[in-house]
This record gives structure tokens, sequence and C-alpha cells, in this order.
């Protein structure tokens, strides 16, 4: 992929990491890079973060540490080319990320799909708490069915105040992109988010003492 670039590795890898990192527009990112005496059109870093941040998202996923088995889970709302979709997300008790899966619509097949999803790459949880939402609980219900150990789950909305604390952090970074255009270019810039956001809180194995997340997210690549 990046033999396929013009521009050196370091130079592409930090316009990615500002862009999911930091609640800047593509064209202060432009800016920045005139300051250090590089011509980088916005343009070209918005199609490096489209072609690299699936393969960054892939690396850490075979990186990522463990979550707790005690899940909070819940929707918030992104806009894409003027409609409002549905990102799922859970974290475990101690606010750790556990997974995230963007959807057009809010309903049960939504919720069942992210379910299945982050069972799938973080093993199965013991208790899953949710909101007063039909559509989630019908959804754990289902999977229920199909396991030898059920799922607990527990309806009490003032428990999810920390997957909120997740949601606002996701908001920040988005807010400056004023919405997006298109379902797949949000899917992706919306992991290249959550990827940044779960290496600053430590949930990436491997990094040695005293590693930055900076550090930590180019190392993805090697």
């Amino acid at each position: 992929m990046f033999k396929r670039l013009h521009y050196p590795i370091d130079v592409i890898l930090l316009c990615v990491r500002w862009y999911v990192a930091y609640p800047l527009s593509l064209r202060h990112r432009e800016q920045m890079m005139a300051e250090r005496g590089l011509a980088v059109d916005h343009s070209t870093v918005h199609r490096w973060v489209l072609k690299l941040l699936p393969l960054l998202e892939n690396a850490f996923w075979r990186r990522k540490r463990p979550v707790g088995k005690s899940w909070r889970m819940d929707e918030t709302y992104i806009k894409v080319n003027g409609d409002w979709k549905y990102l799922y997300r859970a974290v475990d008790k101690d606010g750790h990320t556990v997974d995230f899966l963007l959807r057009a619509h809010r309903d049960k097949a939504g919720a069942r799909r992210y379910f299945e999803k982050a069972i799938a790459r973080n093993g199965g949880p013991e208790t899953v708490t949710i909101d007063k939402s039909g559509a989630n609980l019908a959804a754990l219900k289902d999977i229920n069915a199909a396991r030898k150990q059920p799922i607990k789950i527990r309806q009490q909305r003032y428990l999810n105040n920390v997957v909120e604390q997740g949601h606002r952090a996701v908001k920040r970074r988005t807010r400056p992109m004023i919405g997006f255009k298109k379902f797949r270019s949000a899917r992706v810039l919306i992991g290249g988010i959550e990827v940044m956001h779960m290496i600053v809180k430590g949930q990436m194995k491997g990094n040695r003492t005293g590693q930055t997340p900076a550090e930590q997210f180019y190392s993805l690549v090697s």
C-alpha cells in the first residue's frame, strides 16, 4: 500500500493520525503541513485516510487487549448525507471499548448484528446493561435463545453513563466534519477514531513502557 503513495510514510501517518486524533478539519491539516514546508492538498489527506484506516484498524484488532465480562451498550446518532444513522457501541465496566458498529437503522436486526460482531471479536459477556430500548432487548433475547449460558440482561439507564462518556469522545471528533457524505466513508473514519480512542485508553497490547499513543499508532504498520 505505501509503495503506491508518493509521500514519505512518516508524513502520511502523521496526517492520518491527526485526522482521527484531533477535532480539526481536513483544511486545517493542509495548513498545518504547509507550515512545515509540505504541500499536501486536503483531498489527498482524505484519500490517505480512506485507504489506510481499514488496514490500521485490522492491525489494531490483532493487538487489542481483552475486555471485561460486564458490558454497557448504547447507541448514538451520526449524520450521513443529511440523514441520521446509528452508531452502536459498548464498553466494559472500566470504560474500555468493547466494539462499535454503524448501522443505517435502529432496530432489532441492527442490535443483533452488533452483538454478534462484538461477541465474535471479544467473547461472550456475562452481563449486558442496556437502556429501555425494546430492539436491544429483543436482540439479546434472540442471542440468548441459542446459548447454553444465557447473558444476564439489565435495563438500568443510569449504569450506562460510562458508555455515554465514550459517545461524547467520538462526537467531539466528528463534529468538525459537519456530517459525512457517504456511509462507507463514515464507517471507515469512525473506525479510525475508535481505534485512536482505544489506544489512548491503553487497550493495545505489545506497547513498550513509555511509548506514547502516537508511537503506538505508528507501530500498527510494522
